[in-house]
């Protein structure tokens, strides 16, 4: 069976992005070499990207003609990857599909053998996600900032979502890495 693993980088005060789509420059402040090798490392550990149709337009942006020319984006470009959309047509990069409804696609998907299934960024479908009980693990970067406003990575809930700490890992630059399990996934 597979796990669903978010991931994302998170501000103090809880936004993954500023106040404009894709204003997310305060990652800067904490990428380096120790950042470098965890996302390798999650490139090793997974082999199925999903994304929101927002993060994956942008990705789909990036990634292809991106300037690196490392492990990342290597496995950007290609791991396979869902786009989850009801609009969109083409997924317009390659080993990419498009999916409409990402519950039952992932409650099959997870049932498979195979890799971590990693949602990057999208917010809205990681709440998506977490409200249908299918995410195993949270992994935030919490990057030492306030940002004052912004698009919030957790979505405002109608109850609380209790998460189990399994392991806090500081970096050198004054991130941390956070790993959670949903208590619907203990």
């Amino acid at each position: 069976m597979r796990k669903l693993v978010v991931w994302n980088l998170m501000t103090l005060d809880g936004y993954f992005e500023g106040t404009k789509p894709w204003d997310i420059d305060f990652h800067n402040l904490v990428w380096g070499p120790e950042l470098q090798k965890y996302s390798e490392q999650l490139g090793e550990e997974g082999d199925l990207l999903v994304f929101g149709r927002k993060t994956y337009e942008g990705m789909a942006a990036y990634w292809p003609t991106a300037e690196e020319n490392d492990n990342i984006k290597q496995y950007m470009n290609n791991t396979a990857k869902i786009a989850v959309s009801r609009t969109m047509k083409e997924p317009g990069w390659n080993n990419a599909r498009i999916v409409s409804d990402p519950v039952s696609e992932l409650q099959k998907l997870k049932e498979q053998d195979g890799k971590t299934i990693f949602i990057f960024g999208s917010a809205e479908l990681c709440d998506a996600m977490l409200k249908a009980g299918l995410v195993d693990e949270i992994r935030i970067c919490l990057v030492p900032v306030v940002l004052g406003a912004g698009n919030p990575h957790f979505k405002a809930a109608t109850a609380q979502r209790p998460l189990k700490l399994l392991e806090a890992t500081p970096l050198k630059t004054g991130a941390v890495i956070l790993r959670y399990e949903p208590a619907s996934a203990a």
